[in-house]
């Protein structure tokens, strides 16, 4: 995928483009399906299939207090949107200044001048330019008069539910794994860099542990879950306790991971922890050797699911 960013570092004329333009954050079943049927379109057209977003999410700057925490970081986007298929990615850095421009002036100078697309994607409640003041009968209105296609793709609902990013942060906040990974079409993750904790976990507890300062800004509501973990490409089975340690004083909020099986020095290496299945609610212990005794039975429970997971997915594969 040829991935540009800045909509001045566009260098060539792309050979009809078919386009969708959003922020996408969760890149979720329901983007998938926008980009389907852009990549359908190219197909038929003869064309390339463009997906437009901005960076930083809009909402960090007009509202910057006020804004969701994200579902994917800009990063993970980028890989999750390539391995969607498409050709071409262009990132608008997204400004006050660039939040001024009107919805006729954006579909001229961006979608027409610089794109020159032949179709545009949209979800039924597309809203474009100042103060998001373009609907979808301005930009079919604009298409007609500047010979481009408007195609609506309706949304996707899952047991009556719309997908959408908000309802993904609603379910992984609550710790509603299953939930979330249906409408993102993938178990939720967070990435990490592992760094220098309290040093409880093996010298106190007998369980090792990686501490993540995050790159992610959503995680899932405190507890204990049965995860996996990617460390450079390889794959491996995990416990994590999202929260405060409230058995030990001034409990700081920490994700860390026990890797099962794992004695390799990893500080400083950025890591992927996946979220598979909640195990229990984050809870105050006596001491050191109660929690211990607790840890060894969620251990236990995640080792089981996770061997579970891996008996289904080889039956699903054959």
């Amino acid at each position: 995928m040829e991935v540009i960013h800045g909509i001045d570092k566009i260098e060539r004329k792309f050979r009809n483009p078919v386009i969708t333009i959003g922020n996408f954050d969760g890149v979720h079943i329901g983007h998938l399906s926008l980009f389907q049927r852009v990549k359908d379109l190219a197909e038929t057209m003869g064309g390339e299939s463009v997906i437009i977003t901005f960076y930083p999410h809009p909402i960090k700057v007009l509202s910057p207090s006020n804004g969701p925490p994200l579902i994917t970081p800009h990063e993970q986007k980028v890989h999750l949107i390539d391995a969607a298929g498409i050709d071409v990615f262009v990132v608008i850095e997204f400004t006050s200044e660039f939040a001024t421009m009107s919805a006729s002036d954006f579909v001229q100078e961006i979608i027409h001048d610089k794109i020159g697309a032949q179709a545009v994607v949209v979800g039924p409640d597309y809203r474009f330019g100042h103060k998001r003041e373009g609907d979808i009968p301005a930009l079919i209105r604009m298409g007609q008069e500047l010979n481009f296609e408007v195609h609506v793709v309706p949304d996707i609902t899952l047991n009556g539910v719309e997908v959408s990013s908000s309802t993904i942060r609603e379910f992984v906040t609550v710790g509603d794994l299953k939930r979330a990974r249906d409408m993102l079409g993938r178990d939720y993750q967070v990435a990490g860099r592992v760094v220098r904790g309290r040093d409880r976990g093996g010298r106190l507890l007998g369980f090792p542990t990686a501490n993540l300062q995050l790159i992610d800004e959503l995680t899932p509501k405190p507890g204990v879950y049965a995860t996996e973990v990617v460390i450079e490409g390889q794959l491996y089975d995990g416990a994590t306790n999202i929260g405060y340690s409230p058995t030990f004083e001034n409990g700081a909020f920490s994700v860390e991971t026990h890797i099962l099986d794992f004695s390799e020095d990893i500080y400083g290496k950025i890591i992927q922890v996946r979220f598979i299945e909640r195990l229990r609610d984050e809870k105050t212990f006596s001491g050191p050797e109660e929690l211990s005794k607790q840890i060894h039975e969620d251990v236990k429970r995640a080792r089981a699911i996770l061997a579970k997971r891996r008996t289904n997915s080889l039956g699903t594969k054959r």
